[in-house]
């Protein structure tokens, strides 16, 4: 490189396939809006809520930018202007300067000073991390850090979302014991994670201390209710999946609803696969519709076959679960963006707001990712008599995974 030239910047990270479809989309309806001389107030309702995807703040700059009207200086303010993060106000102080050298009108003042960085947040007391959601409803929470705030230096919760408090452990474990704690429940099939908001983890504590406070677990969790909701949060100042996660639009759905189909048969739902007891009775009828004398078209057949598959999903998942189905969907949704799996997060967004628009309108036929497991459940069931055991899979019903001494 020669001296004094500056270096190229690094070009950006590219978006998922839904999410650059979205930004072209914003892009053309921006455009319209400008064309039509909006106010800034009506063209950032246009752009609308960010994608969960790190990368997406600087490809919609960069695509504003592109846009060449008079309207987009204001606009671009308006949108990153109060931005703290260093890399993205430069961006944008580029943006305007090339967008003035093109002989768009960009006042001095237009941009704010910036204002003093934010001082480092402190390191959190407690860390609190969960697992992913099983079958059951079921999910471990653990909290560890300082004894002032956990009597110890662990909380092992396992809550379920309609049994309640299943177990809840407060242990005062040295460094070696914790390491070997960890060592156990991966052993035991607990061995994905993410970290949670503590007042997360709370949340999902008094939802399940409050289905069931007579269950001997919830004593324990009792005696430290007030320590933990005082240093972690209140339970109703917890992220809520539903908004956590951002909807997701129209022009999305469709690819992220196939993405969902896909995920159906991830390790993570194997112990959402309905029992095989109860799978007995749809195999028989898709047994007997092949082996049917009739003589029939192929997407006659087809359209059999998947009327079979629709009528099974309706008996294994009926109308008065959905809700509960939907919610873990939500919570799956919150659990992904939190380990950075937006593609995983969007699609099982997708997949809840599927279920509440279908338990709306019945005419919209069956959830394509209900469909999937149930399809799924009944390819396994066919292949092998005897389940096969999951990557990742919820205890089993019996003692505790954790016995206190």
């Amino acid at each position: 490189m020669s001296p004094g030239r500056k270096k190229a910047a690094a070009p950006l990270p590219p978006l998922p396939p839904e999410a650059a479809a979205r930004l072209a989309a914003l892009q053309a309806e921006v455009r319209r809006g400008l064309e039509a001389h909006l106010p800034v107030e009506e063209l950032l309702a246009r752009v609308g809520p960010p994608e969960p995807d790190p990368a997406w703040p600087e490809h919609l700059l960069a695509a504003l930018a592109d846009l060449r009207h008079p309207g987009v200086p204001p606009l671009l303010v308006a949108l990153f202007g109060q931005d703290p993060d260093r890399r993205r106000r430069k961006a944008l102080k580029k943006a305007l300067h090339r967008l003035k050298t093109q002989g768009f009108p960009v006042p001095e003042d237009l941009l704010p000073a910036a204002g003093p960085s934010p001082r480092p947040a402190a390191a959190p007391e407690v860390t609190a991390r969960v697992t992913p959601i099983f079958g059951r409803g079921e999910r471990w929470v653990v909290l560890e850090g300082s004894r002032a705030v956990l009597g110890g230096t662990m909380v092992v919760a396992r809550v379920s979302d309609t049994a309640g408090l299943l177990e809840f452990h407060p242990l005062a474990a040295n460094r070696a014991q914790r390491q070997e704690l960890w060592q156990s429940l991966t052993e035991q099939g607990l061995s994905e994670w993410a970290e949670v908001p503590p007042a997360y983890a709370v949340r999902l504590l008094e939802e399940a201390y409050a289905r069931h406070p007579e269950a001997p677990p919830a004593s324990d969790y009792a005696a430290l209710r007030d320590r933990l909701w005082r240093h972690l949060g209140r339970p109703e100042e917890a992220p809520d999946p539903e908004s956590a996660v951002p909807p997701v639009s129209d022009l999305e759905r469709a690819p992220a609803l196939e993405y969902a189909r896909e995920l159906a048969r991830h390790p993570w739902f194997s112990s959402w696969l309905p029992e095989p007891a109860r799978l007995t009775p749809w195999l028989a009828k898709l047994r007997e519709a092949e082996a049917s004398p009739l003589i029939l078209a192929e997407h006659q057949q087809r359209a059999r076959l998947e009327g079979i598959l629709e009528d099974a999903v309706r008996d294994l998942f009926p109308p008065q679960s959905r809700e509960l189905l939907r919610r873990r969907l939500l919570h799956q949704a919150y659990y992904c963006q939190l380990r950075h799996l937006h593609r995983e997060a969007r699609a099982l967004r997708a997949a809840a707001q599927d279920l509440a628009a279908r338990e709306q309108s019945p005419l919209m036929g069956e959830s394509p990712f209900l469909l999937a497991l149930v399809e799924s459940a009944l390819r396994l069931a066919r292949e092998s008599p005897k389940p096969t055991a999951p990557g990742l899979v919820a205890p089993p019903p019996g003692p505790p995974l954790i016995l206190r001494k």
